[in-house]
């Protein structure tokens, strides 16, 4: 395994560039020879996660390895554009759940963005517009009348109509980028353009159109990092929220008011701050979850229960170290991951705020 190029992945009180490169080598090592990025090796693949840890593979310069975690993607998509929740580690035709969730689906059209700003791969962007086409229809199939989308479908095929604001938010990025994937192919999507206005006023001016989850630290910070909110808005939710789910030192906890923090709402939380202008705060906020780092490995304990001293759970995920890959090439400049999350240059959507 050659050594990854890390050097622009360095900040300091969080990663080194050799430890920046032993991480990058932890999400290979956990890579299957047919693209799949597993949670970790003997664990399930979710393609939400898998996307994740891509991502990080590109902002840390594995441009090939990331472009299989891509292709199989497309080799696993099922007829109706969606993927299953999870499949199975060591056999990924193997499904253990067949469940298919929207935010899980919408993701790829992240991704997918993302490597074509990484490499200017427009073999790539061709290869996979109808995988973000085919994935993108299928999730605003799940849309209600409000704008929200819907959670699932289950694995009998009826849809599950309740909708999360976090996985509504991720969905509303997703949504951004496949309209920038489609400009860019000069394949113009009006009926995204008015689904994503419609999402993004849904979870700026209606949240009981969403399932109460506010103990979730994700529905605090999901609405910012997704675009959705922005500007003011935007810095008024953070601060708002701060004191219930920060804990100095420490990093964010995941529910209040469990004694739990885990790296991967940490990490998202600092990108987060990064996406507010906040970059002084997104930097403390990687360096209190150092404590998470498994020094051998390079990756990150998912959790910590800091009542009990405890690590917990006992696994060490790809996309926790892929969430705060991202969030360190955010705040060092890394001009595909501040394009993708910065935000300024994707499509809005075309939002009725102002008829409503």
């Amino acid at each position: 395994m050659t050594t990854p190029r890390t050097e622009h992945l360095v900040l300091p009180g969080v990663l080194t560039a050799e430890e920046a490169s032993v991480t990058v080598r932890g999400i290979l090592a956990a890579q299957r020879e047919d693209g799949a990025i597993p949670w970790f090796r003997g664990h399930h693949l979710d393609p939400w996660d898998h996307t994740e840890a891509a991502m990080a593979l590109d902002a840390s310069g594995e441009h090939e390895a990331a472009a299989r975690a891509y292709a199989w993607l497309a080799r696993h998509q099922n007829p109706d554009g969606s993927w299953y929740a999870a499949y199975a580690d060591g056999d990924f035709e193997r499904v253990t759940d067949r469940s298919r969730e929207s935010n899980f689906c919408a993701y790829v059209a992240v991704g997918v963005w993302h490597h074509y700003l990484a490499t200017g791969d427009d073999v790539f962007l061709d290869r996979m517009w109808p995988v973000v086409h085919a994935a993108v229809e299928f999730v605003l199939a799940l849309q209600r009348p409000g704008g929200q989308i819907g959670w699932k479908r289950e694995a009998d095929g009826s849809a599950v109509t309740d909708a999360l604001l976090t996985g509504s938010s991720s969905v509303y990025h997703a949504l951004r980028c496949a309209l920038a994937v489609a400009e860019q192919r000069e394949e113009p999507q009006p009926d995204w353009e008015l689904a994503a206005g419609a999402l993004r006023h849904a979870i700026r001016r209606h949240p009981e159109r969403f399932l109460d989850k506010d103990r979730y630290s994700m529905d605090w910070y999901y609405p910012v990092l997704g675009g959705a909110v922005t500007g003011a808005e935007a810095t008024a939710r953070i601060a708002a929220g701060w004191d219930r789910f920060v804990v100095p030192g420490l990093g964010v906890r995941c529910v209040v008011p469990n004694p739990w923090v885990t790296g991967g709402e940490s990490a998202e939380l600092a990108l987060t701050l990064w996406m507010v202008g906040e970059s002084d705060r997104a930097l403390d906020v990687l360096q209190s979850i150092q404590h998470l780092r498994d020094p051998a490995s390079g990756l990150y304990w998912t959790g910590y229960v800091f009542d009990d001293r405890a690590i917990w759970p006992e696994e060490l995920t790809t996309w926790t170290a892929g969430s705060l890959l991202l969030a360190v090439a955010a705040l060092g400049g890394d001009e595909a991951t501040c394009a993708v999350f910065g935000g300024e240059r994707l499509p809005v959507g075309l939002d009725p705020d102002c008829a409503c």
